[in-house]
């Protein structure tokens, strides 16, 4: 027996059962009066001049740090996903094993969060506003130059190859052939690239690496839960922004043939494309210059400490099955609350006017509250620990799940939610069978893909819920103890590569027709 298809979207929903079965353990007694207040704060936000000026300062900085990684991490990520495709160096020099190379070399970089490289460059060239910069374009730089040499890998070669039949050099051929249709995809994913950036800045900050994450991490560390209310909802304009945004040049530049554009249509949007990547180069260097970035600064790297007698049996001897272990479970506990909650929350809304846009809120305020603040929030009431930290990172990533089942829901068309319903339906199932079914398949796809990254993420509420190897982490880097950092970062990065080719084998799986 098999589930029906829009039954298996619940699947995931099922580990509620365990996890409201232990919350009552984790209960500490304390700390409701705080969460209350917290609540309410919402409401009320500080609107001093003072604190309003100090929180519009920190979010220019994170901007700026979210808009430099992110343009430093594009022109990375193309240079190396051309270098790293495999039709490129098969149409060079006839054998693709540099492209193999390269992108094993590029899963190392890849697999370590944002903040890790963050923290390791805080040790190594002392505090700057450069650290911020570099820890979010050297991972992100690696993620699109695997996008990159995928969507370069997977396009068509016939036209290519009729070029090159015509005697056209290669690197002409290629850019001729396969620039225009990689184009879409790329723009595509940049700007979803410029929307995680401006996430992972405001969490950079969280760690002391300045912007606006500072500012709520400080409001929040000393329970000024009004001045922090105003640092989130000046957050979630900006980011609610910025999305409308992207998506409509994504619209506009990204996918031209999918509104019916005429020849001279294409023109026009490529010479606006051409323009504003033009205009994008003195707006970098404009805020480069207005954070005082210098490049030259970080090659001044501190000495590090030598490694004690007997260090590395000492890293050797950590418990390190335990470590592994609470990683693992943390990750699939994440993963399928975020999987799950996403089409279960739509159902229960489902009957209710305004329910959809409620959820949209509480979407938007996932996707951009820092899981690390989520953590601290609640162990207000709750005793540190996995659960803690999978609440925590499924709450963030269920906004972003669900802000794509959602879309993904409305591009589907009503028509046979609607016949459902005028046959007698209940609004939920005409939900769960009229739109969810379709969907089934592709959106799994996508939670395995975002179980990837929030293996990646584990680290980050590790650090504050005291679990995994992020807890670990933390001792090490306190400590200086750099043969255990160097053994916690191989193990994170194996775990990773392991948790990418699994999540890429379900993927398959899954789209298969």
């Amino acid at each position: 027996m098999k589930p029906a298809a829009p039954l298996v979207l619940l699947l995931p929903a099922l580990v509620l059962v365990p996890v409201l079965l232990l919350l009552p353990s984790l209960l500490h007694g304390g700390g409701w009066d705080l969460i209350g207040a917290f609540c309410m704060a919402a409401l009320q936000p500080s609107l001093d001049p003072v604190v309003l000026d100090a929180l519009l300062r920190g979010l220019g900085i994170t901007a700026g740090m979210a808009l430099l990684g992110w343009a430093s991490s594009l022109v990375l990520g193309v240079v190396l996903g051309l270098a790293s495709s495999r039709l490129l160096w098969r149409s060079l020099i006839g054998q693709a094993w540099p492209a193999e190379s390269l992108r094993r070399l590029l899963a190392i970089p890849r697999s370590i969060h944002e903040l890790i490289w963050g923290l390791l460059l805080l040790q190594l060239v002392g505090l700057q506003p450069a650290i911020a910069v570099l820890a979010i374009a050297i991972p992100y730089g690696a993620l699109v130059a695997r996008v990159v040499s995928d969507l370069l890998d997977a396009l068509p070669e016939h036209n290519l190859e009729a070029l090159l039949s015509a005697g056209v050099p290669a690197p002409a051929a290629l850019l001729t052939a396969q620039g225009p249709p990689l184009l879409p995809g790329l723009i595509s994913y940049s700007g979803y690239r410029l929307e995680c950036a401006l996430r992972s800045a405001t969490l950079l900050g969280v760690f002391g690496l300045g912007g606006l994450g500072n500012e709520l991490l400080l409001t929040l560390q000393s329970l000024e839960f009004r001045e922090l209310w105003s640092g989130l909802w000046l957050l979630l304009a900006v980011m609610l922004s910025l999305e409308a945004i992207v998506g409509r040049l994504r619209q506009r530049w990204g996918m031209p043939a999918r509104f019916g554009l005429k020849g001279g249509s294409v023109g026009r949007r490529g010479r606006e494309l051409v323009l504003a990547l033009v205009l994008l180069i003195p707006l970098v260097w404009g805020v480069g210059h207005a954070l005082a970035i210098e490049p030259a600064a970080l090659l001044h790297w501190q000495p590090l400490p030598p490694v004690a007698p007997h260090g590395w049996q000492e890293a050797m001897a950590l418990p390190w099955l335990p470590l592994v272990g609470n990683t693992v479970l943390l990750t699939v506990l994440a993963a399928a609350l975020a999987v799950g909650l996403a089409p279960l929350l739509l159902l229960l809304v489902a009957p209710w006017r305004w329910g959809e846009r409620l959820l949209q809120l509480l979407w938007a305020l996932g996707r951009l509250w820092p899981p690390p603040l989520t953590a601290l929030l609640l162990l207000f009431v709750l005793k540190p620990g996995v659960i803690v930290a999978a609440l925590a990172l499924g709450f963030h990533n269920l906004g972003i799940l669900g802000r794509l089942l959602l879309e993904g829901a409305q591009a589907t068309g009503a028509q046979r939610q609607q016949a459902l319903g005028a046959a007698g339906c209940g609004p939920r199932l005409a939900l769960l069978y009229g739109r969810f079914s379709g969907l089934a398949r592709s959106y799994l796809a996508y939670g395995a893909y975002r179980a990837d990254v929030i293996l990646r993420e584990t680290v980050v509420v590790g650090l504050v819920a005291g679990t995994g190897l992020g807890s670990q982490l933390r001792e090490s880097l306190s400590s200086f103890a750099f043969d255990q950092i160097a053994l916690l970062l191989a193990a994170y990065a194996l775990l990773t590569l392991v948790g990418e080719d699994l999540s890429d084998r379900t993927r398959q799986r899954l789209l298969q027709p």
